[in-house]
């Protein structure tokens, strides 16, 4: 299927009739929506509605038409509070995200957004990306990830920013999208989702046209699709369990750029569903994500013109839980050995809960020694993720990170996602991408 210049009548007609709509869809029946409640039990703890997900949790929520207030506005002035207490040094797409929650469904929130002049500091923050990409070899400050969420952020409230530097930012070939040599599916389903958005822009009169950019980023689309669709699994995920969801976004709101046969979305989202009920989203980042997805919605509906009505509505948390997957009478407690791997190789075995996350167990290995196994994180788009270990920093200009392995492979799972198992063998190793 080659590159499409001009969109067929049929896509172009669901394209401009509804544009803040997903044009092709499937998902979780109303009958179904029990099966759902292990994604709001886990967004919904109080642990997680007072901490640095509520941005997540709160734009997954009002997407998904949840109208349930005491969960809402505790979650909509956590999000404010983020916002004041860390201003500037919020990264591009954390400021995004925040922008993006409070600005779904048509609430006072969106009031926030121009008082305190977010979209402004999130173009300054977009140029600043661009100028360190400029003198440091095309290497964001932050990932493409978040490029991606500030320039949608951007779109979708009517911020300033350059559709020519879009279409060049976003070439299919950009080194970018891939990490260790492999395409990144999170990263270029968001670039799918923010290329649509100022496609619609640009066809919409909203942006002013260029022939020559409209053509670049329909054919960045076309590439960027059939990239996603590249990396379908057997069972109908894409990626891996945790990058379906902002893949299955990308394909709702770009139907026209594949084949019917070409997905099958109602196998994807049977897998998901199973997925769920198997313990596989644990963490509110994951649940966030992976929710709006399952009532046919993503995030080209946090407009204006959007009231996020329909969907869940005033759905109550039922007692239809699927059956615990871990026996009554197992462990509470599991052993685990972990390294870190600079030059040499450090090492030690911790104890931590049954069920808990890579980033307990360098916690763990931090109180017994942290001249060894000290470490800082920070809180992404997608959760903390680890910034140094042993004072040893990630430096995207220099193209390093601290992978994270599990028996001499690396994790496509972040630290604060990925579950452990008893007698693992984990790594986390000082790379390049």
């Amino acid at each position: 299927m080659g590159p499409s210049h001009l969109l067929p009548s049929l896509a172009l007609l669901c394209f401009s009739l509804i544009p803040n709509q997903v044009c092709k869809t499937c998902e979780v029946s109303e009958e179904n929506y029990f099966r759902l409640n292990p994604l709001l039990n886990t967004m919904t703890d109080s642990k997680y509605t007072t901490g640095s997900h509520s941005a997540d949790i709160l734009l997954s929520l009002r997407l998904v038409g949840l109208q349930n207030q005491t969960l809402i506005q505790p979650l909509s002035q956590q999000v404010k509070k983020e916002v004041r207490r860390k201003g500037l040094n919020l990264s591009l797409g954390r400021l995004a995200l925040v922008t993006l929650a409070l600005g779904a469904c048509q609430t006072p929130d969106e009031n926030f957004i121009h008082d305190n002049h977010l979209l402004g500091h999130l173009e300054n923050k977009l140029q600043a990306e661009i100028g360190n990409m400029k003198a440091h070899d095309g290497s964001p400050l932050t990932n493409y990830f978040q490029l991606s969420l500030g320039i949608l952020a951007l779109c979708l409230f009517h911020g300033q920013y350059s559709t020519t530097q879009v279409a060049e930012l976003f070439a299919p070939e950009n080194k970018n999208y891939y990490f260790h040599g492999n395409f990144s599916v999170d990263t270029g389903a968001m670039a799918v989702l923010a290329l649509m958005c100022v496609k619609r822009g640009l066809i919409n009169g909203q942006t002013k046209t260029d022939k020559k950019d409209l053509r670049s980023i329909d054919e960045h689309i076309q590439s960027l699709v059939e990239k996603l669709l590249s990396e379908k699994k057997e069972g109908g995920l894409i990626g891996n369990t945790f990058s379906t969801g902002i893949a299955v976004q990308a394909l709702f709101i770009a139907p026209h750029y594949y084949k019917e046969r070409d997905w099958n979305c109602r196998q994807t989202l049977d897998t998901i569903l199973r997925e769920i009920s198997q313990g596989a989203f644990t963490t509110p980042i994951a649940a966030a994500q992976i929710l709006p997805t399952l009532v046919g919605k993503t995030y080209l509906d946090v407009s204006r013109g959007s009231s996020c009505a329909s969907g869940l509505g005033n759905f109550n948390i039922s007692g239809h839980e699927p059956e615990p997957t871990t026996p009554p009478n197992s462990p509470s407690n599991i052993t685990v050995h972990f390294s870190v791997k600079i030059r040499e190789t450090y090492s030690t075995t911790v104890t931590v809960p049954k069920g808990s996350v890579f980033l307990a167990v360098m916690e763990e290995a931090q109180k017994k020694n942290e001249t060894v196994f000290g470490f800082t994180v920070e809180q992404s788009s997608w959760g903390p993720y680890v910034t140094s270990v042993q004072g040893l920093k990630a430096n995207n200009n220099d193209r390093t990170y601290w992978e994270l392995r599990s028996g001499g492979r690396s994790l496509s799972q972040g630290v604060g996602s990925y579950v452990v198992h008893d007698g693992e063998s984990l790594e986390i190793r000082w790379s390049k991408y």
